[in-house]
């Protein structure tokens, strides 16, 4: 069987959105890591009775915990609407390489 170069250039653009796949899954994992760890923090800090201190760079300071939780919180919206967007991305690459899949699977057949 022959392929042709409109069937190349659709097994490229499936590799292309494999590719992409892996690095948004990697993307996906890395926020979600920072997510959980975020939220940890917001945990333990409303737990906390003592100061808090906060590693800026290679230095510790004394912080405001009133505050600290603010920037936790917010932290903690901006990650949550970054992973749900790549949630998103993930789901419609998900879609576009199936349907690439089928359409290449079909001509090989």
């Amino acid at each position: 069987m022959q392929i042709d170069k409109k069937d190349t250039k659709k097994i490229q653009e499936l590799q292309f959105y494999e590719r992409t796949l892996q690095n948004l899954i990697i993307q996906k994992q890395a926020f979600q890591l920072e997510l959980l760890e975020t939220e940890r923090a917001i945990s333990e800090l409303s737990k906390s009775k003592e100061d808090v201190f906060r590693l800026i760079g290679q230095i510790i300071i004394k912080a405001d915990k009133e505050q600290t939780n603010k920037d936790l919180m917010k932290k903690k919206e901006l990650l949550s609407l970054r992973f749900d967007s790549i949630k998103k991305q993930e789901g419609e690459l998900t879609k576009q390489i199936e349907i690439l899949q089928k359409e290449i699977f079909k001509k090989i057949q």
